[in-house]
């Protein structure tokens, strides 16, 4: 019965140790590929819980979403025979879940060290070797990394299609000490020369802002004077109009005014025309002698009185009697009617 019990208790701890070398996970993010004695299995699991017969087969976990391979202390002679050192190169990469089984099948489960670690060593050699240490320092130190990208997914796009580079990342190459040195005076020079040059034209700006300034300026006095000679001319022509106006209302006034007394005269002249018949003037003038009677003392009395005519013949309705005495009036009859 013991016998039995140690049995069973040796059956459970084997049965335990093969479930649990059998029995084996894949995380999120990989599959698994499986090897039997080192030959690839033809089958890739997904993540989760699986078995496999221990001893016998083996398995690898590869990872299916973005990961970053590093490349450190990467050597590198430029075409000027410097030794420079890039201290570490980033790759981030992914492989597709399709392409695994035909990934490890041909590069295995490390297949990043063949693609992607040889390769960069390889690419970056060949680019330092036909540039100078000024080029690869300074000048094209930011293509580096495009022009590597580039050049490895060329490659991979032949040898293994379905690992795609979505990014590399360059840091700063280690160079001579002395080198370095120079460089940084170098820079340090270059430095003041951009601080002056930023200098003069911060100047310049300066300068430049109080000439649109004054010319701001000045256009705003010539603007402003302009509307005031504008405003005094329109005064001007207003008041000039004003005057039109009141010259032109004064002359119709003036010819309306002389038009009336033309009128009037000519009115008045046409009237009188009409008024002073033959008849008119004898009867003015009898009233003009009933009103202005006088007395003549002496011999003889004037003609024109005695008589009534207004004819200018000496000698009609004349008596010869007072013609004849007419040279003996008295003188107190002459000086009588040059009184009058």
């Amino acid at each position: 019965m013991v016998d039995q019990s140690i049995f069973g208790l040796g059956f459970l701890i084997c049965l335990g140790i093969v479930f649990n070398f059998s029995l084996h996970r894949i995380e999120e993010g990989h599959v698994g590929v499986y090897f039997r004695g080192g030959a690839l299995l033809p089958y890739v699991s997904n993540p989760g819980f699986h078995m496999m017969i221990p001893l016998l087969t083996s398995y690898r976990s590869v990872q299916v979403t973005l990961q970053t391979d590093e490349v450190k202390n990467v050597p590198c002679g430029t075409s000027g025979g410097v030794m420079i050192y890039f201290d570490r190169i980033e790759v981030v990469n992914i492989l597709d879940a399709n392409s695994v089984y035909n990934m490890v099948k041909n590069f295995t489960a490390d297949y990043d060290r063949t693609l992607i670690f040889n390769k960069v060593h390889h690419e970056l050699n060949q680019f330092c070797s036909v540039h100078t240490l000024h080029e690869v320092y300074i000048d094209l130190f930011d293509q580096i990394d495009e022009n590597l990208k580039t050049a490895l997914q060329k490659d991979l796009n032949e040898l293994a299609p379905g690992l795609n580079i979505q990014a590399v990342r360059v840091t700063k190459p280690k160079i001579p000490e002395t080198i370095r040195k120079n460089y940084e005076l170098m820079e340090a020079e270059k430095t003041k020369l951009l601080i002056s040059v930023q200098h003069q034209k911060v100047v310049e700006k300066d300068a430049e802002t109080d000439r649109k300034k004054a010319i701001i300026e000045a256009e705003k006095e010539a603007q402003v004077a302009q509307i005031q000679y504008n405003q005094k001319i329109m005064e001007k022509e207003s008041l000039q109009r004003m005057a039109a106006i009141e010259d032109e209302m004064s002359l119709a006034r003036q010819k309306s005014h002389a038009e009336g007394e033309y009128y009037q005269l000519k009115k008045q002249a046409e009237a009188n025309k009409a008024l002073f018949s033959k008849e008119y003037i004898e009867l003015k003038k009898y009233e003009s002698l009933m009103q202005n009677a006088k007395v003549y003392y002496g011999q003889d009395i004037p003609k024109m009185f005695a008589f009534g005519g207004c004819s200018v013949d000496p000698n009609l309705g004349v008596h010869p009697s007072i013609t004849e005495n007419n040279s003996s009036v008295h003188p107190a009859s002459r000086l009588s009617s040059k009184d009058d």
